[in-house]
């Protein structure tokens, strides 16, 4: 009697803990339901396109970058003129405190003086001015594109945790139908025990596994909400990825295409010629500007009117502790915006050719996935489940090929953000679209998307 209470308490415990792991999955399969909306609803679909355009509509860094180049470019005609000419008025050789003109001397003076500067100055002056907006103009447009890709990255950040959520979720109910047969067999003795409690293993391990991947989710939508300066409450809805172009341009064309028109090289450019401008405007400061003067004068009471001409000269007698310094730090800038320049474009040649081998390894190994190592393992764990059934295998293999579809599944929605990823920095590095943000991809035969 006591061993058939033992056996009962055995199978009590066991039928108690195969409830709890239902509950807990069955908890897990709602909370990420809510978290990650069915992409049928045109509600929760979410378009690269439609981020950029938020993002170009509301990024206060973009906003930044762009105020500060429409201030540079302001400056760009006055920093041509010559400086605003003085007008003086005078009262000459007047009593006090009678304030009378004194014959014959007393008179009523107007004097205009304007500073000539040398030839040359203007025009080195406009031109660094010119040369300062334009660089000015290549970070605003770095700035955009530096914040296309980081919302990018958020993007597919987002999609690569959705779709790997819907796997979870698809795993979860297909361990728990295992579990159930491996229990009907146990029951009929043709399993055994151990069948039984490693599927309720798995069903746990599976369950946390995505209890994690939804807190992984709230952060990545955190940081997409972040990015588009929005309440980190919105919880974006569920990312549709694009439909990537089929091929993919020539590897020298791109680096071609970079050097010339990426942001912060053009930026460094312009920086180098306008640091090259004031170098040559430092050198003409030792020579002095001219200042030329017209003066009337006027007797009151019908008086004689007499006129005069002035010409003078600043005195650079402080050649040695101000205008040779400045020339030195002039050439110093040059050489530091040169050298900057130099980093720019082998940060730009490096990071081209990581994008592009980082594309070209997800597009190869996408299509290998897709094509021939999930079918593979996808009919290798129906067949094995199949062939459990009726005695022909071990559970170790059916629960092996479900868990390695599973991991496959994953890795081939990683490789999918992975190009994405890299089609965005490549578009960065080139200023230009490459993909068509607002397509999305077909939906892959027999998976989730």
């Amino acid at each position: 009697m006591k061993a058939i209470w033992r056996r009962h308490g055995r199978r009590t415990r066991r039928a108690d803990r195969a409830a709890a792991i239902y509950a807990l999955a069955g908890a897990v399969l709602a909370a990420v339901a809510v978290l990650t909306p069915a992409p049928a609803a045109a509600q929760a679909a979410l378009r690269l396109g439609d981020a950029y355009r938020e993002l170009d509509a509301r990024s206060p860094r973009i906003g930044a970058a762009r105020a500060l180049a429409s201030a540079a470019n302001a400056t760009v005609r006055s920093a041509s003129l010559p400086p605003d000419p003085q007008l003086q008025l005078g009262f000459m050789n007047y009593t006090v405190p009678g304030l009378t003109a004194m014959p014959p001397l007393g008179m009523v003076q107007v004097q205009v003086m304007q500073m000539v500067p040398l030839p040359g100055k203007l025009a080195l002056a406009g031109s660094a001015a010119r040369a300062e907006a334009r660089a000015a103009d290549g970070r605003a447009d770095a700035a955009t594109w530096t914040a296309r890709l980081e919302l990018a990255t958020a993007f597919y950040d987002l999609y690569q945790i959705d779709a790997q959520l819907a796997v979870a979720r698809r795993t979860i109910a297909l361990l728990g139908d295992i579990e159930q047969t491996a229990e009907a067999m146990y029951r009929v003795g043709q399993a055994g025990q151990p069948d039984v409690l490693r599927a309720q293993v798995e069903l746990a391990r599976m369950t946390e596994d995505t209890l994690r991947m939804v807190a992984m989710r709230t952060g990545a939508a955190a940081r997409f909400d972040a990015a588009l300066d929005v309440a980190a409450d919105s919880m974006p809805g569920t990312p549709q990825l694009p439909a990537f172009p089929d091929a993919v341009p020539a590897e020298d064309s791109l680096m071609t295409l970079a050097l010339q028109m990426r942001p912060s090289v053009r930026a460094g450019r312009s920086a180098v010629t306008a640091a090259d401008d004031r170098r040559k405007l430092a050198q003409r400061d030792v020579w002095p500007d001219l200042a030329v003067g017209v003066q009337l004068g006027r007797r009151p009471n019908g008086g004689s009117t007499m006129g005069s001409l002035m010409v003078g000269a600043s005195i650079p007698i402080f050649v040695r502790s101000r205008q040779d310094a400045e020339t030195q730090a002039a050439a110093a800038m040059t050489q530091m915006s040169a050298a900057d320049l130099r980093a720019t474009e082998a940060d730009t040649r490096a990071q081209i050719l990581a994008a592009y081998a980082d594309l070209l390894r997800a597009r190869r190994l996408t299509a290998l996935y897709r094509h021939t190592v999930l079918p593979e393992a996808e009919a290798a764990a129906t067949s094995a489940l199949a062939s459990y059934r009726v005695g022909h295998v071990d559970f170790m293999t059916v629960l092996d090929d479900r868990l390695t579809v599973d991991q496959y599944e994953r890795a081939l929605h990683q490789l999918e953000a992975d190009e994405g990823t890299a089609w965005a920095r490549l578009e960065a590095l080139v200023a230009r679209p490459l993909i068509n943000a607002n397509s999305t991809a077909a939906p892959a035969s027999g998976g989730d998307q």
